[in-house]
């Protein structure tokens, strides 16, 4: 690896040149990949749900809808608003009383259960259901929504899952690059308090912000990211990353006191140690975001792809960029030069290891409750609901909800030569379902008074096409409710006994399948994640017990993040409960790892148990600080500025869990040692005393002799 560094050192010029050039293809990539806003279409698509949204687009050339909330406008008004808005790009159709007939007909001549699904006479409000020609979340048709929007009057409301998605696309392009500056600007103070320099803060993060913009830009391979892997992979990649550079400044200053100030030197051999550090501490990291990959909910693919790739380029920068900014700026790094504002913590090691029995009935105490709370903590699915009450979309829902008592929409897909007497059966007997507010198909629109042939094409087109027939059920329910879940499953029973081909799709059935198929992905991505880092641990020092410690350490504080919220009330989204306990063990157990690195040298070359991990915990609790705090610095800010509930929650558990982790494994993993040293030292290569060495410890180093 010395031969590593030192070209390096004599390339850094042109290593300089190339990462600059290089962030032009990067930006063109990165504004290339397009982004996708709708995480529902990250299901399987072998689920039943899913092909039925595909087939209703293939089949019925319809991939979306919206219903329109019209309050207070005179019948003229809204027909002549109606032909407006059909007028939009990728706008199908949209269907009122027009559609059906001429609007000098009264309305009341429809059948009542129609009339009452689209007015509300006490509210005098009326629906029109919106029709579009692309995806529920294609960029078509969120363009479709922005322009409709400036169609329709102010008392007009379009709600439904593309309006909620349009509104995330605004709201998270506004927030997203707030979000890098948060936690450029906590990162820097919290360098600033730790590092003895001012200006080698900025060149870490110029060195890791390169890696970001190549990380993003080679996303355009995959095609698209979603909006929740876009908003956090800088802010992550910050985290998880800037160990790498603190260790490389940290090997730098050290190896600048053994070769007498020859930088260059210096720092070939620097980079040589920090590779083989640093590739051993990323593996940790990049396996639980790999481990992100097995979930069937593909959105842990997309993240654990993006964050795995970051994790490798921010290694190969802080070994190539960094290094080599910090050599071609040397004299400006040396005039910014101050004294450490956090005073070293190293001297309360030798507290902490003989008071190591208070710590382990701490964690005996506390493990119970910490159990207990992860167990219980709520998760909601809801999608739509904890976004800001502000928003054009949610203010229609909650319209929509109050004049019509809407929560959900199914649809049904049948085939079209269901007879209509089968038809009519079926939708009876759905009706009568609990929470079922209408059930309406092709021949509910054929009432006294409204003959069949009297139905236009372009409406008969909507409900029948070639083999199949489109189906509306209009819920009570909200959507991710168990009562709307229930009631899918029954409706689901209905439609198979009269067409066993039959698909029940929508919102709600789609967030059903998430619920049941995210369970599993829980247990599957923490088997995964922890088995992974288990065999690593285990072949890293050669040990039976240490993973088992090790794991269970960083296990322990995870239980205490994720049990916090069933104690405060808190409602996680879904995907936290997946994704944190896996990010949290593969980014934090390095603060582990380094510890026992060392408790092993020192138990290897002579030194007693208590010695080994007093002078282990004593010069490694500065830099697990320091670890721990940059981790906090670049989610804590993100998490209590977003109003994208999904993104805020994931970041307040990241920046908690990292001091968390940082507390366990500072105050417990000593106890664990103490208590276990004499089975790691059996059951473990290279814990043994080496006859004939002495070991000399001081605060901060370890030498043998």
């Amino acid at each position: 690896m010395i031969k590593f560094g030192k070209a390096v050192v004599k390339l850094r010029i042109p290593i300089l040149i190339l990462s600059i050039f290089l962030l032009i293809p990067s930006a063109i990539g990165y504004f290339n990949t397009r982004v996708n806003y709708d995480i529902l279409t990250y299901l399987p698509e072998e689920i039943e749900t899913m092909k039925g949204q595909d087939l209703l687009l293939d089949e019925f050339g319809t991939g979306a809808f919206s219903f329109c909330v019209v309050e207070g406008m005179d019948a003229k008004d809204i027909s002549a608003m109606r032909e407006q808005m059909e007028e939009v790009p990728h706008v199908k159709s949209v269907i009122w009383y027009d559609s059906l007939a001429d609007i000098s007909i009264p309305m009341e001549m429809l059948p009542d259960e129609i009339y009452d699904f689209f007015n509300n006479d006490e509210k005098d409000s009326t629906l029109l259901a919106v029709l579009y020609d692309t995806s529920m979340s294609a960029d078509e048709t969120m363009d479709a929504i922005e322009e409709l929007r400036g169609v329709v009057k102010d008392q007009c409301y379009i709600s439904g899952m593309s309006a909620v998605v349009t509104d995330i696309k605004n709201l998270s392009n506004k927030e997203t690059p707030v979000y890098v500056l948060i936690a450029v600007v906590l990162a820097v103070i919290v360098l600033s308090l730790t590092m003895d320099s001012a200006l080698a803060p900025i060149f870490f993060l110029l060195s890791i912000g390169m890696a970001i913009v190549y990380n993003l830009g080679t996303n355009v391979f995959k095609g698209e990211i979603s909006y929740v892997t876009q908003a956090l992979a800088a802010v992550l990649q910050l985290g998880v990353t800037m160990d790498y550079s603190i260790f490389l400044w940290h090997s730098y200053e050290e190896q600048q006191g053994r070769f007498q100030g020859d930088k260059k030197r210096a720092m070939a051999h620097a980079i040589s140690n920090t590779i083989t550090s640093v590739v051993g501490s990323s593996i940790t990291t990049v396996a639980g975001f790999v481990a992100l990959c097995f979930m069937s909910f593909t959105l842990g693919m997309d993240l654990g792809i993006v964050m795995a790739k970051g994790v490798v380029l921010g290694v190969i920068c802080c070994v190539t960029v960094l290094p080599s900014l910090l050599l071609v700026f040397d004299k400006a790094i040396e005039k910014t030069k101050h004294k450490v504002i956090i005073p070293d913590l190293g001297r309360i090691a030798d507290w902490i290891v003989r008071h190591y029995g208070v710590f382990l009935i701490v964690f005996l105490v506390v493990l119970g409750p910490a159990i207990y709370g992860y167990t219980h903590t709520d998760v909601y699915y809801d999608l739509a609901g904890t976004l800001p009450k502000s928003l054009s979309s949610i203010t229609a829902n909650d319209k929509l909800n109050e004049d019509f008592e809407m929560g959900a929409t199914h649809m049904i897909i049948a085939d079209s030569s269901l007879s209509a007497k089968d038809a009519s059966a079926m939708l009876d007997e759905i009706s009568k379902v609990d929470g079922v507010k209408m059930a309406l198909g092709f021949d509910s629109l054929v009432g006294p008074g409204i003959p069949r042939e009297f139905i236009p094409d372009d409406v008969k087109d909507v409900l029948i096409n070639g083999d199949y027939q489109m189906m509306v059920v209009g819920s009570e329910y909200a959507v991710a409710s168990d009562e709307v879940n229930a009631q899918c499953e029954e409706i689901n029973n209905i439609i198979k006994k009269y067409d066993s081909s039959a698909m029940l799709i929508g919102e709600a059935p789609c967030t059903k399948d998430l619920i049941e198929i995210t369970d599993q992905d829980f247990k599957t991505v923490s088997i995964v994640s922890i088995g992974a880092i288990f065999v690593i641990i285990a072949l890293v020092f050669k040990s039976v017990s240490l993973p088992v410690i090790l794991v269970a350490v960083i296990e322990f504080a995870i239980f205490i993040n994720m049990g916090i919220p069933a104690y405060t009330h808190t409602t996680l989204p879904f995907i936290a409960s997946i994704v944190i306990g896996t990010i949290q063990l593969g980014a934090t157990v390095d603060y582990a790892i380094l510890m026992t690195t060392k408790y092993k040298k020192l138990r290897y070359n002579g030194a007693d148990k208590k010695e080994a991990i007093a002078t282990a915990l004593r010069s490694s609790i500065q830099s697990i600080i320091v670890s721990a705090l940059s981790f906090f610095a670049a989610t804590f800010g993100v998490g209590m500025y977003s109003n994208i509930d999904m993104i805020s929650s994931l970041c307040i558990l990241m920046a908690r869990g990292a001091i968390i982790s940082m507390f366990v494994v500072i105050f417990i993993l000593p106890s664990m040692f103490m208590i276990f040293d004499k089975l790691i030292c059996a059951t473990s290569m290279g814990f043994r005393n080496k006859k004939g060495t002495t070991v000399n410890v001081s605060e901060n180093n370890v030498s043998v002799q």
